[in-house]
């Protein structure tokens, strides 16, 4: 699951991204609302983070834009403390409304309180056979037995769990897993995919990760008892 940090102050936001990468995110970051359009253009994101004081515009007026290709979450991350400000950001569409400085695990638990609201698709727990996934929580588990995994390849099993029946291509599962400013080596998605099969196997899962020659991934669909 990826999401988008828009924050202009450097401390922070490696202090946020950092938090979010260890939760089990991939985050892109922009420090400028110009370039959070660009990034919002180039990958799907499950939820934003938007500082309101941004160098070239107020995240407010951004807000609608960086939603103009669907219904994003955005939770708001700002300095600006007074109730009018609060009720602006809530008023103009934020998700919620986050007053600097914040300490780290409360941010964690606000993110994934938005995703798993009501008819949001992204934080949805994802169920497969003896496979349980929870986006929101960035954890899985076999028979209720949890699973050891990364990030990379927690995000891969969410992506082939979403799709389960179908082909999910490189390209998809990399946009998914990989943040733009990710180093990723040319068998690093196959590494990852093979660290998972290991881990599944280990847990005794019976679910098979098909590799589809030339297309891509899938996990077969389960059939219901």
């Amino acid at each position: 699951m990826r999401l988008l940090l828009v924050e202009d102050h450097p401390p922070l936001a490696e202090a946020v991204c950092d938090a979010l990468r260890h939760a089990g995110f991939a985050v892109d970051h922009a420090s400028t609302a110009a370039q959070a359009l660009e990034l919002s253009d180039l990958a799907e994101h499950a939820l934003i983070l938007l500082d309101l004081g941004l160098p070239d515009g107020d995240g407010l007026r951004l807000l609608p834009l960086l939603r103009r290709g669907g219904r994003v979450p955005v939770i708001v991350l700002t300095a600006r403390d007074q109730l009018a400000d609060r009720l602006a950001g809530l008023d103009g569409g934020a998700d919620d409304y986050i007053v600097k400085p914040v300490e780290m695990p409360e941010l964690l638990a606000r993110a994934r309180a938005v995703l798993r609201r009501p008819g949001n698709r992204s934080g949805t727990m994802l169920r497969l056979g003896p496979l349980a996934l929870d986006p929101a929580a960035r954890s899985a588990t076999v028979d209720g037995t949890p699973l050891v995994l990364s990030r990379r390849e927690l995000g891969v099993l969410e992506q082939l769990m979403r799709a389960s029946g179908r082909v999910v291509s490189r390209q998809m599962l990399e946009e998914a897993v990989y943040a733009l400013d990710d180093e990723v080596s040319p068998n690093a998605l196959e590494a990852a995919i093979s660290r998972l099969r290991r881990a599944l196997e280990a847990a005794g899962c019976t679910v098979p990760i098909v590799n589809v020659r030339g297309v891509g991934w899938m996990l077969p669909r389960q059939d219901r008892p």
